[in-house]
């Protein structure tokens, strides 16, 4: 199968190039190496690369010619600065989706793969033990600045116990880079119900693993962590390090893209079909750091209290679906995960050069 990998050259896209190639596959790479993301440009081996940005559509014509999938991966990622990024994260990844789906439609191409996140849930499955499963609100400043962290009920105010979350709970997102993320399901599906075309969303969690960008706001917290290491600092861990999440390897990503894309024939046309992608082994974000850090060698990490608006306390959901479907399980353990990451190469962002 030719498989255009949007994104390719980046982090989770180049594991997917990877994949694919030992499967058998013929990957075909297209990255607009943004200086945000690659401050030098890679040399991919053994594909075919193209350098075009899915935002415009001639490029993105070009590039479909002889595709039988098309595995989206570009996108602006992270919760970044502050609300001045909206703009571009909409752009890049919005925008670029639907251009690049628009272009689809028009090569007859109809099997889509997107990279889909966790993020668009929001907070995660609570328990209040007198009202049973609640949703609640945004957390408020006032509560994140008393280091009163934990959601609570909305109905009593009383503690809620987190769970996992399932594909068919309602999005809720929280923060802009989600409902980007959300939207990109909506053209998806959208795209899919108009030319009869099968798409599949794969909600990624805390995907972290070699190849990570360093020393950059955009990057993911375990990425943000190995680059303090690295600088000889202690990780910094923002709230009071409780935040539940699931830290799912890279290369277990990547093979579960593999899966998704080989059995697209089965898949049902004119939908979108969507699968928590994670490890079923949650962890704290403190867990992390520290699991890190003793790896690495480097100094413990550091508890500050600081928070940001826009995070969640909670999120990990149930991929049991991605099991019983596709027959995918990860295989890189928390603890063989971890202690690789500490010693594996990342790679520099905008803000390093090199």
């Amino acid at each position: 199968m030719r498989v255009l990998v949007t994104g390719g050259a980046g982090f989770v896209g180049s594991h997917i190039v990877t994949s694919l190639l030992l499967s058998g596959h013929e990957p075909v790479v297209m990255d607009a190496l943004l200086p945000s993301a690659h401050p030098s440009a890679p040399d991919p081996q053994g594909v075919e690369f193209l350098r075009a940005d899915v935002r415009e559509p001639a490029s993105v014509h070009a590039t479909l010619r002889g595709v039988d999938a098309v595995c989206h991966q570009a996108a602006m990622v992270g919760l970044g600065k502050d609300f001045a990024d909206a703009p571009a994260y909409v752009g890049c990844n919005d925008l670029g989706t639907a251009v690049l789906l628009a272009g689809m439609a028009e090569a007859g191409v109809r099997r889509l793969l997107l990279a889909g996140s966790m993020v668009v849930y929001g907070e995660g499955r609570y328990e209040c033990l007198r009202h049973g499963r609640v949703r609640p609100g945004p957390r408020c400043p006032e509560d994140l600045a008393a280091g009163r962290f934990e959601p609570r009920c909305p109905a009593c105010g009383c503690a809620l116990a987190p769970g996992l979350v399932g594909e068919d709970t309602p999005a809720d997102p929280r923060n802009v880079y989600a409902a980007t993320k959300l939207a990109q399901e909506h053209l998806a599906a959208a795209w899919a119900r108009a030319v009869g075309g099968t798409a599949v969303s794969l909600r990624y969690h805390n995907v972290y693993g070699p190849g990570m960008p360093r020393d950059t706001p955009y990057a993911g917290v375990a990425s943000l962590f190995r680059s303090a290491l690295a600088r000889g600092e202690a990780p910094r861990v923002f709230e009071d390090g409780g935040q539940r999440r699931d830290f799912v390897h890279v290369r277990d990503v990547a093979a579960a893209n593999v899966l998704a894309l080989e059995a697209s024939d089965s898949r049902p046309s004119g939908a979108l079909t969507t699968y928590n992608t994670g490890s079923g082994d949650p962890h704290t974000v403190g867990e992390m750091a520290a699991a890190l850090a003793r790896a690495h060698g480097g100094p413990p990490p550091v508890v500050t209290g600081e928070f940001r608006l826009g995070d969640v306390r909670h999120i990990t959901a149930d991929s049991s679906r991605l099991r019983r479907d596709l027959g995918w399980c990860p295989r890189v353990g928390f603890a063989e995960g971890m202690a690789e990451f500490a010693h594996a190469g990342q790679r520099a962002s905008a803000a390093v050069g090199g």
